[in-house]
């Protein structure tokens, strides 16, 4: 059914990924160890994708979009560095970083992607 809509890791709050006409949207992932500087929580949170877009059947190859929410764009070149290390440089998505007040004092980056299966 095409408009078949598949939901996993969800709870009465939300899904982690959402799969629907073979496009999967990941919630905002933020990083555990939140002592840890911009670059690393970005990098805890990347590979927290990586996991999640393989549950979904596809890989950073295929994203299609990526929100990036930063508590102080002071620190978006450290998110950045962490970014371009691991993004597939072939296949870039849109992208849009922000400044945003996240869930806690300590968090410092938080990222949605969307891809393609």
């Amino acid at each position: 059914m095409l408009n078949r809509i598949v939901r996993h890791q969800s709870d009465s709050r939300l899904s982690r990924i959402v799969i629907h006409n073979g496009i999967a949207y990941l919630a905002g992932l933020t990083a555990d160890d939140r002592s840890a500087t911009m670059k690393a929580q970005t990098a805890e949170v990347l590979k927290k994708i990586d996991e999640l877009l393989e549950v979904a059947g596809t890989d950073k190859s295929h994203l299609l979009s990526a929100m990036v929410y930063v508590s102080d764009m002071r620190l978006k070149p450290q998110m950045d560095e962490a970014w371009i290390a691991w993004v597939d440089s072939s296949n870039t998505p849109v992208r849009a970083c922000v400044e945003a007040r996240l869930g806690t004092a300590d968090t410092l980056v938080e990222i949605m992607v969307v891809a393609a299966q």
